[in-house]
């Protein structure tokens, strides 16, 4: 794969950075431009949720906030920074939800994705009467489309089971001040078809009508979830227009909420190559950072492409360690064989002081990273 140009204005903010650099930088616009290309694309109507887990820096949060419907979360936390941002719609959902979790979901008029039926009865104490706007997460029998990580027609811990179902409609109907008004379907992360995700949605949107009429409630809501996928290492890409042609049933909402999507192609990783050494063969850049700072690569097992950004300043008084055209690991800081973002990495020049900018990386970068682990430095978060 051909090293993927820095925008300049990304090139810029890096070269201002102290020696030895470390930092994510996000673009808001970059941030805005897409989910507006993504809203263009999506049926009329649709409602489109950003998943925070992706990434939840406040300046991340705030400008997909107002750039979407509103968001999604999955902890208190989350729900914490959705309202700061101003969000204006919030959706919850995750397994393990604390009482504290639900109640503050309840204040904050969020849609509740529930899990069980223990969680429903549990949120009928905890709100206390007051109204709470419910869709049940089914764990269906069929598997979606793949990707990275499928979350249903397999044994997880999300959702209900589609055989247990009927049961949870007939309680959370039973329940006072909860108003059910669908479900949650949310099935695979990083699926890389677009037609195939299409016809996911299409099929969850009639499977919903059904369901919803055998148990016995007005469907008013769909909620298919994110999944919309990235490509780290080649030129794949989830083309959204596939999903222009859904049909969406009269009075029923439309809910989707990629986080990857809208975030990965915002945020750029650089690190400073503190050192370049050759052992049993290979080359190493050692660098000022690594996976405690962008964890996906190693988490994954796939080594994630970088770009050269030469830096003219060199501080010693010897000659710069330099190699040219050849193949070389991008290793971090830690200490650990394990602590890798590329391999066999192809570079046709690259010295100690250089800057490595990894593309792609503001989604699922920081936020799922070991960052305590020997206690080195943060990276410095620059945001556009």
């Amino acid at each position: 794969m051909r090293p993927e140009p820095i925008p300049e204005r990304v090139a810029a903010a890096l070269r201002e950075l102290p020696s030895p650099a470390c930092a994510y930088v996000y673009d808001t616009a970059a941030l805005r431009a897409t989910a507006a290309a993504l809203r263009a694309a999506l049926p009329a109507g649709t409602t489109l949720l950003y998943a925070v887990k992706a990434n939840g820096h406040p300046a991340v949060v705030r400008t997909l906030a107002a750039a979407t419907d509103g968001l999604e979360v999955a902890s208190g936390g989350e729900l914490a920074l959705a309202v700061a941002a101003g969000a204006r719609r919030v959706a919850i959902g995750g397994p393990a939800k604390t009482d504290r979790d639900l109640a503050a979901a309840v204040a904050a008029g969020a849609t509740i994705h529930v899990e069980s039926r223990h969680e429903l009865r549990r949120l009928a104490v905890v709100a206390g009467g007051r109204a709470a706007t419910i869709a049940l997460r089914v764990n269906r029998r069929g598997a979606g489309p793949a990707g990275s990580h499928r979350m249903t027609g397999t044994p997880t811990p999300f959702g209900i089971d589609e055989d247990g179902l009927p049961d949870a409609a007939a309680l959370a109907r039973s329940l006072p001040g909860l108003d059910l008004v669908g479900f949650h379907l949310h099935a695979v992360s990083n699926n890389l078809d677009a037609a195939a995700h299409a016809a996911f949605i299409e099929d969850a949107l009639d499977w919903s009508l059904g369901a919803a009429a055998r148990a016995g409630f007005p469907l008013r809501y769909v909620n298919a979830g994110g999944g919309f996928g990235v490509d780290y290492t080649g030129a794949a890409a989830f083309d959204p227009a596939a999903l222009s042609g859904i049909a969406v049933p009269d009075g029923v909402e439309l809910a989707v909420e990629p986080g990857r999507y809208l975030a990965a192609a915002a945020g750029w990783y650089a690190a400073e190559v503190l050192d370049l050494k050759r052992t049993h063969g290979r080359w190493f850049a050692v660098l000022r950072g690594g996976t405690h700072h962008f964890r996906l690569p190693a988490a994954w097992g796939y080594s994630h492409p970088f770009t050269v950004l030469p830096v003219d300043r060199w501080p010693y008084p010897f000659p710069r360690p330099e190699i040219r055209d050849t193949t070389v690991d991008a290793v971090g800081e830690l200490c650990t064989p394990r602590d890798v973002l590329a391999r066999d990495h192809p570079v046709a020049r690259l010295r100690a002081g250089d800057l490595l900018v990894f593309p792609r990386t503001g989604a699922y970068g920081w936020d799922i990273s070991h960052r305590e682990f020997l206690r080195h430095p943060y990276p410095e978060m620059v945001v556009l």
